[in-house]
């Protein structure tokens, strides 16, 4: 395979673009969106999951996607366990609703399953297109949220308290001060636009917490990568599990949340590179199975869903057009396989700047929502708010669910919802009935 076949394959003259361009586009979203590799053993770990485990399994389904999206669908655009459902997993169905990790992990395959079914047969589109985009918009905002909200308690800024129920901590703890130091940081960087800011105060975050004694040095850099062993083929063995109501739901909040992330972006970083046309997306089903294998291979290694990054945008910024891309990110996250001895410098206080951030980003949706239109508005707040203040991702779209068929019919709109909004009515009407009645 030599550089004239590279050429030819990946379009770089159509495209005007070049390997070396290809190349550093690639490394920028890498780098951008590396964080993942380290957050996310931290916050599926809450479940009780293997951290070493998680790492590997991030790498190569992450991997899995890029290579994939960049081959198969040429585009440009990276494929990584997404932010917000990650937490979901972990902090809404394993501690919220103590449901086991494997049975949570299970729901994430059958998910996948229905997730790759629909795909193939290009139901998925059809599905997207019938759930109004206010709703869309307030879950992405009210997911935002919830991983900010993560973030500050992660942090050591928000603690409990019997009064008022949450209140701002005391600045006491130096590893309070360390995340402190960490969001200003990744602030200042994301403000001047450095291209992986959220990666690098990571990482000046762990030095200067190694540096004051906050967080222990590691005992090496590089290694082997650790074993999948723990999580790998787990899903399979406990889908028997998922015979309850709750569980049904918990599986169709998977799929919901991974439909709209991953929709979203796709069209979002489409539209910034150019290559939306006549309002459609070119190679739009390849790119879905590039992410819905990616998800289905994801869960039998043992993590949860992948989604399209919206981090992409900084390698497509810096002149990425082609699926080579996304073929280098991908090569780049085996390499990461050797660097996991690092998660032990990769604390709370480290993943928490990122937590925030990545929450600012995903709340500018709300800017989109028409708050004028008080039918509209009312399930939109109740989505964004519901989320972080139950602690759950999926109450949060249940009440949006239940509101926006409630507040439409009230003001006369009824013929404007769609039959699948009236069947997500009862479903999640079931599902308060299922876990409070």
């Amino acid at each position: 395979m030599n550089d004239n076949w590279l050429s030819r394959y990946f379009q770089f003259s159509e495209l005007k673009t070049t390997m070396g361009r290809e190349m550093l586009a690639g490394l920028t979203t890498f780098i951008s969106m590396a964080y993942i590799l380290f957050v996310n053993p931290i916050v599926l770990g809450n479940s009780g999951m293997d951290k070493g485990a998680i790492f590997t399994a991030t790498a190569l389904s992450s991997a899995l996607g890029c290579l994939i999206m960049g081959i198969v669908a040429k585009y440009p655009i990276a494929i990584a366990p997404g932010m917000g459902v990650n937490a979901f997993f972990a902090f809404s169905v394993v501690i919220g609703m103590k449901i086991p990790w494997q049975t949570a992990l299970a729901g994430v395959f059958i998910a996948s399953v229905i997730f790759f079914i629909i795909t193939v047969l290009k139901i998925r589109e059809m599905i997207i297109n019938a759930i109004p985009q206010s709703l869309k918009l307030a879950m992405a905002a009210g997911i935002g949220l919830f991983i900010a909200f993560i973030g500050l308690k992660e942090g050591g800024l928000i603690v409990g308290n019997k009064d008022t129920l949450v209140s701002f901590a005391r600045l006491t703890s130096g590893t309070t001060w360390l995340t402190i130091f960490g969001l200003l940081v990744t602030i200042v960087l994301m403000v001047r636009k450095i291209p992986g800011s959220i990666f690098i105060g990571m990482v000046l975050t762990s030095i200067v917490g190694m540096i004051f004694g906050l967080i222990p040095l590691p005992s090496q850099v590089l290694s082997t990568a650790p074993s999948l062993a723990p999580t790998f083929g787990v899903a399979l063995t406990h889908v028997s599990d998922i015979n309850t109501v709750q569980l049904a739901v918990v599986v169709l909040t998977f799929l919901l949340v991974t439909f709209f992330d991953t929709a979203g972006t796709l069209i979002g970083l489409a539209e910034q590179a150019g290559f939306i046309k006549n309002n459609k997306m070119p190679r739009v089903g390849q790119a879905l199975l590039a992410d819905s294998t990616s998800m289905l291979v994801g869960s039998i290694f043992g993590t949860s869903p992948t989604s399209a990054y919206i981090e992409s945008s900084t390698g497509i910024a810096v002149g990425g057009r082609s699926g080579f891309t996304a073929v280098v990110t991908g090569i780049l996250f085996l390499f990461g396989l050797l660097f996991s001895p690092l998660l032990s410098v990769v604390t709370s206080q480290v993943t928490a700047p990122a937590l925030i951030i990545v929450g600012v980003l995903m709340a500018s949706a709300l800017k989109q929502i028409p708050w004028d239109k008080f039918e509209i508005a009312v399930p939109a707040f109740l989505t964004v708010l519901g989320m972080p203040l139950t602690y759950s991702i999926s109450n949060g779209i249940a009440l949006g669910f239940v509101a926006y068929t409630i507040t439409m019919i009230a003001a006369k709109r009824w013929k404007e919802i769609h039959p699948i909004v009236y069947g997500l009515f009862v479903v999640f009407i079931i599902f308060f009935w299922a876990l409070y009645g």
